[in-house]
């Protein structure tokens, strides 16, 4: 063991010593570098600021990382959409989202727009590598002789750096991410491009992005087309929007313009005689014609078009035109008769707020009225506002009791009914006693429902009330078949259009189509296949039978006062308790339209039904929507005799801004039930005789009822509103044609008697003035009394 003790021994001491010499070596190899005296100084100085540096260096990289991950569309993220909406024919109703078109490409922007920005943001923009280092220092030194901010540092790369990517906030952290982002935008992106993101991306102030949106809006031109004094003005607003806008502030507006033109002429963009013109003839603001913008129906559609965008994953677009499915003329007429409502009826009423919609019975959104008044409340009553059907939900529980076997002519008992402790009584205190299923929607009696659920349960009211497209959820406790579940009018009223489409499911739109700025079509729902589904939710015959259940509501129950008279139509009036919403929705062969009254803290109106201001205001909606009147069939509701005649007897009243039609003019494209020689009669004007051609039909006639003159119709007589009667004709037809349809009454004794006295007696019409007014009749019927 003495062997490996003296090795270790050895071992160790060789190892120090080795350590000692290169120890010495190192001294010696170092003291030959040794400076003393200034020498000294700078190298350590030297020595030291590498070493801060490279630590500063590192926190600053760490400090500037990009708040983003460079990857995806990286120049898109969080941007907003700006839309314009138009109607079908293509006439612009308004705009949602910013106001921005970047459509424009840059060879088309005129030079002197360019060099006019440039200028005043970055003169030096093609020469530097996205941080001016000298325009900087420069603006450090202006600011600080003026002891204020008058000229900027940021180059124009920085400045999109700031648009696109960052917060507005005045922060070291932000200066820092901004010089590091322009690095790396300069990496990416040629000069044009980077000019060209900055030219269409910045705000201009009045809600504009860009220089082609605010041409538009300030000088009511492209920016293709604008003049010297105009883009000065322009280029100005890149500074200071809120401040240097014409619209806020002409004066200002045009004194920054002036510094652009002496920076243009600075930087030897233009020539001084250039520069004295456009001083002399300033740029102008023009002052856009006030349009009328359908604001509810706007905010619907700027939401559907949202979620198209989502759904059909469009990206990159964010510039877009949108042709939506309104109907503007009934839009403002719809609005008009609301608001006329309220003010006349409201106080008598006690109601303050209304809500209208309007489709067709595919579901393609034609007005939407969302409240009184939209500037001073934009929220819409129309599809956010839950609140009680009352009877405007029986439909459902009826067509339940239809799909489970019972039929229109089925007889129900209205009596006393309990469920639990819960006793429901109709509106008058009375009961029927055994009443058809018809009878009793048309009454709106609140026993007979309660007695169907009892037979074949709620759970299948539920599932049929779902299955034609009504979306709220359901309640399940007894109360639920008279309409205390909260839903939207929208909703209802969409779950109605699949009763008028014959049981094929309606499904609500307001796009159209979706396109680029230059034209291009992004989407279209005629090419959408999903769109182009037809559910069948429930059998037509079903439908069918439900749909004349619900005629008898406005031929004899509680909604008469919604009769149009010229064309087959259903609905159903709704209240709920103590009067807190009335209700009507109801539909022809061509509108679904439902009306809603109420007030917004839901406080009670004044014993307002569904069949007193919704009613009413559901057919002065409605005779907008309908024209032309053309009276045509519904499932189960088919087009008759009386129509016609009630469309001779009742001339369409004025309707502003509906173009008038000729007392010959015959359309021929309605549904009767009998196949056959039919009479297409068309309504004439006040004043003008009658007239009546005969058509060969293979399925089926429509008449039409074309809107009378504003002119004033002579008063009529007694025997005029008896007895319509045409001016006598030598064509046999149309003799024959008074004998077949019996529409000219008299016998013709009479008939013999009046032609002496008047030998070319012409038609005179009623006037919707003169027509008898009929005593106002409450409808309707509540949870404990008060559901209808």
């Amino acid at each position: 063991m003495m062997w490996l003790d003296s090795y270790v021994s050895s071992g160790v001491y060789e190892v120090i010593d080795a350590i000692r010499r290169g120890i010495s070596a190192y001294s010696s190899f170092v003291h030959r570098f040794r400076l003393s005296g200034v020498k000294r100084v700078i190298i350590d100085l030297t020595d030291d600021m590498a070493t801060f540096g490279t630590v500063v260096a590192f926190g600053l990289l760490a400090f500037a990382l990009p708040p983003f991950s460079g990857t995806g569309d990286v120049w898109n993220k969080g941007r907003d959409y700006a839309i314009t909406f138009t109607d079908d024919n293509g006439e612009i109703i308004g705009r949602r989202g910013i106001r921005q078109d970047d459509a424009i490409p840059l060879e088309d922007i005129p030079p002197h727009v360019i060099k006019a920005v440039l200028a005043t943001e970055d003169a030096r923009f093609y020469q530097h590598f996205g941080v001016d280092v000298l325009g900087t220092f420069r603006a450090i030194i202006q600011n600080a002789r003026a002891n204020d901010v008058v000229q900027g540092g940021s180059s124009i790369t920085q400045q999109v750096a700031k648009n696109l990517f960052l917060s507005p906030e005045r922060t070291i952290r932000r200066k820092v991410h901004e010089a590091f982002l322009s690095l790396w935008i300069e990496a990416r992106l040629s000069k044009d491009e980077i000019l060209k993101l900055y030219l269409d991306r910045s705000y201009l102030g009045g809600g504009n992005y860009g220089v082609e949106a605010a041409a538009q809006y300030y000088f009511g031109k492209s920016i293709r087309d604008v003049n010297l004094a105009e883009a000065s003005m322009l280029a100005g607003l890149f500074k200071a929007p809120s401040k240097y806008a014409p619209h806020v502030s002409m004066a200002q507006a045009r004194a920054r313009a002036n510094v652009v033109l002496y920076r243009m002429l600075d930087a030897g963009f233009i020539t001084q005689g250039q520069l004295v013109q456009a001083r002399r003839e300033p740029a102008d603001l023009v002052n856009s014609p006030a349009v009328t913008s359908p604001d509810w129906f706007l905010d619907k559609a700027y939401a559907d078009t949202l979620a198209l965008i989502e759904a059909k994953h469009i990206t990159g677009d964010f510039v877009i035109e949108v042709k939506t499915t309104i109907n503007a003329k009934l839009q403002e007429a719809a609005q008009r008769i609301v608001n006329k409502t309220l003010d006349t009826e409201g106080p008598q009423y006690h109601a303050t707020q209304a809500a209208v919609v309007t489709m067709t019975p595919d579901g393609a959104v034609k007005a939407i009225v969302g409240g009184r008044d939209y500037e001073n409340s934009q929220f819409n009553r129309a599809t956010d506002a839950m609140r009680q059907p009352g009877s405007s939900f029986k439909p459902f529980v009826y067509l339940a009791a239809l799909l489970n076997g019972y039929t229109p002519e089925s007889t129900v008992l209205d009596g006393p009914v309990a469920v639990g402790g819960w006793a429901p009584r109709n509106y008058t205190g009375k009961y029927g006693g055994r009443v058809s299923l018809t009878t009793a929607l048309a009454k709106s009696y609140n026993s007979v429902p309660v007695r169907l659920s009892i037979d074949f349960g709620r759970p299948a009211i539920i599932e049929t009330a779902h299955k034609v497209g009504l979306k709220a959820e359901l309640e399940t406790w007894p109360p639920m078949v008279l309409g205390t579940s909260a839903m939207t009018l929208f909703d209802i009223t969409t779950a109605y259009g699949t009763f008028a489409q014959g049981g094929v499911v309606t499904t609500p739109y307001t796009v159209l189509e979706i396109r680029r700025p230059n034209g291009d079509v992004i989407y279209s729902r005629a090419k959408d296949p999903q769109a182009q589904e037809r559910v069948q939710s429930v059998p037509e015959e079903k439908i069918a039978e439900l749909n004349h259940m619900m005629n008898a509501v406005v031929e004899s129950g509680t909604g008469r006062r919604a009769l149009l008279g010229f064309t087959p139509q259903a609905g159903k009036t709704g209240t709920n308790q103590s009067y807190r919403d009335a209700w009507f929705i109801g539909f022809t062969a061509h509108n679904v339209t439902g009306v809603w009254y109420g007030n917004d803290d839901f406080t009670p109106m004044n014993n307002v039904t569904g069949g007193l201001l919704p009613a009413a205001t559901w057919k002065e909606v409605m005779l907008w929507a309908e024209q032309p009147q053309v009276g045509t069939a519904l499932p189960g509701v088919p087009m008759e005799e009386r129509y016609v005649r009630y469309a001779l007897e009742n001339p369409a009243a004025p309707l502003e801004d509906v173009p008038d039609m000729s007392a010959d003019d015959v359309i021929a494209d309605a549904s009767t039930e009998t196949p056959g020689e039919q009479t297409v009669a068309v309504i004439p004007d006040a004043g003008k005789r009658a007239s009546a051609k005969t058509i060969t039909s293979d399925p089926s006639v429509k008449i039409t009822k074309p809107p009378k003159r504003r002119k004033a119709a002579p008063a009529p007589t007694e025997e005029d509103v008896a007895i319509v009667r045409p001016r006598e004709s030598d064509d046999p037809v149309v003799n024959v044609l008074k004998d077949m349809f019996s529409i000219f009454n008299g016998d013709e004794d009479n008939r013999k008697a009046k032609r002496k006295k008047k030998k070319d007696a012409t038609l005179v019409l009623p006037d919707a003035n003169t027509k008898k007014k009929k005593k106002k009749k409450s409808d309707g019927n509540f949870l404990d009394n008060l559901f209808d």
